[in-house]
């Protein structure tokens, strides 16, 4: 056991120190775009060889009765392959965020002061199931300065392990140091808790994405900055005023269009004073799209059909399935308080055509996302035009929201003088 334990720090300290080095290596800008164009070129030439990966992990979840949305979330088809090529081709429109001149100043006494973008050094990322995150966490670490120590889940494994193979192979053929992204191919539980508690010398954030439990842990043990959300309880507004066939469409899409994403609405609040026949519109949409609901007593009387009774254990569920929670507010005051009492600072929305509510909302609900008129799906770091994103953060420090390239540097203060000496 002692030896087993000791063979793995050995093999990730060796993994932190190469990745160490290689975010030393300074890479320019075009280079970056070559090394992904080309990796978007191995991914369509070898698309065949993917999917046969891909289909060992489905076997293997499959035998090990893994939840249905995960399989779905795990598998791969040529459609999920082109989307995944199309954003690394967004990836390399975007500029390069290392080296920007974030602000500039002069004080009285002579001395010119910039601000400049950095990269963060070594990232260690810990997710689960979508083998597509792999390629957005490469090409966005790489692309914004940074070495990425990769940890995916066991149930895509050798998904995984291809991607990070095709991107290194990228690397090389551009002589680029093949270490900026390295895979952790262990499968032992235990590793994760090395990773997490023995590389603060090499690690300098790490970034969570999955369930609850894996964001819990990794918070718990990890003594290197974090940067991730716990939960997604996402929360939709329904105002008094409202446009109702936009209302309508934008709850369909905000619960059911993807059910298992962390934007996904799970609470609805309705204003008191919306009529009776589009709150009773709103609820059967739902229920035609065989969407459980658990509401509350105010709800309950002014639907026609069957609702079932909401405990207070239901406002702060975050379901992941075709499941929503319903509930009556007052007005919008109480509305941003429900919010603010039960959400998880990730993502909630306004369905209003009043703009003085729709302003009161935006200000004052604490979540790193607000939306006005729009579905909470939206919560996505290639949607807001990040390219892609290493993860949603609802810390109240920055980087909060989509952490894409932007949000992976850091910065520095460069001070010029001609001889000045502080008295």
């Amino acid at each position: 056991m002692i030896w087993l334990k000791f063979r793995m720090k050995k093999y990730l300290q060796k993994l932190g120190q190469e990745s160490y080095k290689a975010s030393l290596e300074k890479v320019d800008t075009n280079k970056k775009n070559k090394v992904l164009l080309k990796f978007s070129y191995l991914l369509k030439k070898n698309i065949n060889k993917i999917l046969r990966q891909n289909k060992k992990d489905i076997k293997f979840a499959k035998i090990k009765n893994i939840n249905k949305n995960l399989i779905s979330r795990l598998e791969l088809n040529e459609f999920k392959l082109n989307s995944i090529i199309k954003t690394i081709i967004e990836i390399i429109k975007l500029k390069d965020p290392v080296g920007v001149i974030l602000d500039k100043w002069q004080r009285p006494n002579g001395l010119k002061i910039k601000k400049i973008s950095i990269p963060i050094g070594v990232i260690g990322v810990i997710y689960e199931s979508r083998p597509n995150v792999t390629v957005d966490l490469s090409c966005l670490c790489f692309k914004s300065g940074n070495s990425v120590i990769l940890k995916g889940g066991s149930e895509a494994f050798f998904t995984n392990k291809i991607f990070v193979k095709l991107f290194r192979d990228s690397l090389k053929a551009n002589k680029v140091n093949v270490n900026y992204v390295q895979f952790i191919d262990k499968k032992d539980r235990k590793i994760v808790k090395y990773l997490l508690k023995d590389m603060a010398n090499y690690i300098d954030v790490m970034i969570p994405r999955g369930g609850k439990n894996l964001v819990k842990t990794v918070k718990n043990l990890c003594n290197v900055p974090v940067i991730g959300h716990l939960e997604g309880i996402c929360h939709t507004f329904i105002d008094k005023k409202i446009n109702l066939k936009m209302a309508r469409n934008i709850i369909i899409n905000a619960k059911m269009r993807n059910v298992s994403i962390c934007g996904a609405t799970e609470t609805l609040l309705i204003h008191k004073d919306c009529p009776k026949r589009e709150i009773n519109l709103v609820l059967d949409d739902l229920i035609n799209n065989n969407c459980l609901i658990y509401a509350d007593n105010k709800s309950r009387k002014i639907f026609n059909g069957n609702l079932r009774k909401a405990t207070y254990k239901d406002w702060s569920k975050e379901y992941l399935d075709s499941k929503i929670s319903v509930k009556i507010v007052n007005d919008v005051l109480e509305a941003v308080q429900h919010i603010n009492k039960f959400g998880t600072m990730h993502t909630d929305s306004i369905i209003t055509n009043n703009t003085t509510n729709a302003d009161y909302f935006v200000s004052n609900v604490k979540s790193s996302i607000v939306m006005h008129n729009t579905s909470t799906q939206f919560a996505d770091g290639g949607e807001l035009g990040f390219g892609g994103e290493v993860g949603i953060s609802t810390n109240k420090l920055p980087p909060r929201g989509p952490v894409g390239l932007n949000q992976l540097v850091s910065f520095k203060y460069h001070v010029a003088g001609n001889g000045q000496i502080r008295k």
